[in-house]
């Protein structure tokens, strides 16, 4: 990768073989790979299960971390949430949170970061709604790897966000900054983490 290209990557592991995986990190120069999964397991895709990936990550040449404790898109706490949905904005305010950033930050200065999760559109995933939204506010170029192994710049992917969400379009009565906010809150309360509330059985006493 270029110099001048961004050192902090996003990447999401998906159903990738992990041949197509390691083409992908390839792809992007990447050197080392901040996992911010809060759950790093799938039973479906075991390969990227914390320990595998690690230990192949290791044999390849890239560095592993794992950050979902402080990057994850899945809260603990019940503040952190509103109306049942992971709350992004106040997730950003966390402490914790913040130092993830710093560390990625840090990392980016002696690696090419990827930071990984599962889901393979950006837009459908925290990393990119919430870690890279952050990231950009403090100055981070961040760009993303797609599926077919293109680097879409986060500008560019923001731009795909206004016209999902529809409003790619000016306003007189908002700002181009006030709608890009509103594009973020749109789609997170699409896609972000949302609590299940379990049904109680007929009969039961409340």
């Amino acid at each position: 990768m270029p110099s001048n290209e961004p050192r902090i990557l996003t990447v999401g592991h998906s159903t990738h073989s992990w041949d197509r995986f390691q083409a992908l990190l390839n792809a992007g120069g990447v050197t080392a790979v901040a996992d911010v999964r809060t759950s790093p397991w799938s039973r479906h895709t075991p390969q990227f299960n914390k320990d595998v990936l690690a230990e192949r990550l290791k044999t390849i040449g890239v560095a592993y971390v794992f950050l979902g404790d402080a990057l994850g898109g899945r809260p603990s706490e019940t503040r952190l949430f509103e109306d049942g949905v992971a709350d992004y904005e106040a997730m950003a305010g966390e402490p914790a949170f913040k130092a993830g950033l710093d560390r990625v930050r840090k990392g980016a200065e002696t690696h090419v970061v990827a930071m990984m999760c599962a889901e393979q559109e950006p837009l459908d995933c925290h990393r990119c709604l919430l870690v890279s939204r952050q990231l950009r506010a403090l100055g981070s170029a961040v760009a993303h790897i797609l599926p077919d192994g293109r680097i879409e710049a986060h500008e560019q992917t923001e731009r795909r966000l206004l016209v999902c969400e529809g409003l790619d379009h000016e306003d007189i009565f908002e700002s181009p900054t006030d709608r890009l906010d509103r594009a973020y809150r749109q789609r997170a309360r699409k896609v972000a983490f949302a609590e299940t509330v379990a049904e109680t059985p007929l009969g039961a006493v409340g």
